[in-house]
């Protein structure tokens, strides 16, 4: 008996031509629950196993498929693949080559929706922290929409009628469709280029979930997060909800609303700077009358009815105040002088020689002349004698001089 013996290589091959010559395989729709997800960052290939509460398989999706998914895979999460099964031939495993994947239970839309958000959340493109304020008085609005809908002819009529001093700079695009992110994206570089605006208005009139899409696309979310104005989102109507809604400075819930928000009423500011007027026309009244009032009192005061009588009046006052002053100080100073006169008349009656006399001394002149010496004398000299009552005269008849 001769029977050949197939290399384990041959034996794969051919289960795997058994399997993918079977066209209830080559297109399969299958339904599961993802687990071991890997993301096979150098290839872009995604590796992951499909299960149900009784079976798993493996699978894969080659990068090409993979890049075109509008959602992100993770572990727990229900999804309908399509693709087909086949074998690979090196380690003989059967698994199912997924080609195009959807969420379960939860639209296309709302599954990347949701991711989306999460992602840039916590990138922080949402902080509160990182919101600014829209201008009061802005003198530029760029409006990124479609010149073709409803949205921006609310928008060009509200800002005229309300603030018809700022410039508008229109930059149309497409608002839904496979070219509205690249489009809207490439406007807001312009604008950012352009260096003129002041806010950015950017949305879209009412539609359905597919038809906003475009606005919760993550790299138009990231280029508005860019920008160097506040940015006034206004995509749909109030309940719709994208991301660009909570990436901007500010949420309209309409494009009419968001013309709104962006400028001042004209009107409102009229009327505001007409009561601030007429404030302001009171008060200067009022501050006029008390001054008024007050130059009245002035004029009428007896300074300025009779002013020569007020002055002089005055003068006498002063003159009769000088007078007092004078005599007081005249006073005191002939006070003070009366006591140096006889503290120095005390002084002087201490060193008079009529004390000195009267105590028996005596002054002898001669010839006019105070002698105190008896070498001064000669015998027949003619003296006289002062005493403190009275002068006598004598002759010298006798000298006696001290040893």
């Amino acid at each position: 008996m001769n029977i050949s013996a197939l290399t384990v290589k041959q034996l794969n091959l051919y289960v795997r031509s058994l399997l993918e010559g079977d066209p209830r395989l080559a297109n399969v729709l299958v339904q599961g629950e993802i687990s071991n997800f890997k993301n096979h960052y150098a290839s872009g290939h995604f590796y992951f196993t499909l299960k149900d509460s009784e079976a798993t398989i493996r699978c894969v999706m080659f990068r090409t498929n993979a890049s075109r998914l509008k959602f992100e895979f993770q572990d727990g999460m229900q999804v309908i693949l399509w693709g087909r099964v086949s074998i690979y031939e090196k380690d003989g495993q059967y698994q199912f080559y997924c080609e195009e994947a959807y969420p379960s239970g939860i639209g296309d839309i709302a599954m990347q929706f949701e991711q989306t958000k999460a992602k840039l959340e916590a990138d922080g493109l949402f902080d509160a922290d990182n919101k600014r304020p829209i201008p009061k008085f802005p003198k530029c609005i760029a409006v990124v929409t479609s010149d073709t809908g409803a949205a921006v002819q609310d928008i060009l009529n509200i800002l005229s009628r309300r603030w018809d001093l700022a410039e508008i700079i229109l930059c149309p695009v497409s608002v839904q469709g496979e070219n509205a992110v690249g489009e809207m994206i490439d406007a807001l570089e312009r604008v950012y280029n352009l260096n003129r605006a002041d806010v950015i208005i950017i949305g879209r009139g009412g539609g359905s979930k597919e038809d906003l899409y475009a606005f919760n696309s993550e790299s138009l979310a990231r280029k508005i997060y860019e920008s160097p104005v506040p940015v006034i989102s206004a995509v749909g109507h109030e309940t719709d909800f994208t991301i660009c809604d909570f990436v901007a400075d500010l949420r309209a819930p309409t494009p009419s609303a968001a013309a709104e928000l962006a400028v001042c009423d004209k009107a409102e500011i009229s009327m505001r700077l007409e009561n601030y007027k007429t404030s302001l026309s009171n008060l200067l009244k009022a501050k006029y009358n008390l001054n008024r009032i007050k130059l009245d009192s002035v004029l009428n005061s007896p300074v300025f009815k009779n002013p020569q009588d007020f002055f002089i009046s005055n003068r006498y006052i002063q003159l009769d105040r000088f007078e007092e002053t004078l005599k007081r100080s005249a006073s005191l100073k002939v006070d003070s002088l009366n006591l140096k006169t006889l503290s120095l008349a005390e002084r002087l009656d201490v060193l008079s020689p009529l004390k000195v006399m009267a105590r028996g001394f005596t002054a002898v002149q001669k010839d006019g002349k105070t002698v105190n010496s008896v070498k001064n004398f000669n015998i027949g000299d003619k003296l006289e004698l002062t005493f403190y009552d009275g002068k006598a005269k004598a002759d010298i008849t006798e000298i006696f001089k001290e040893n």
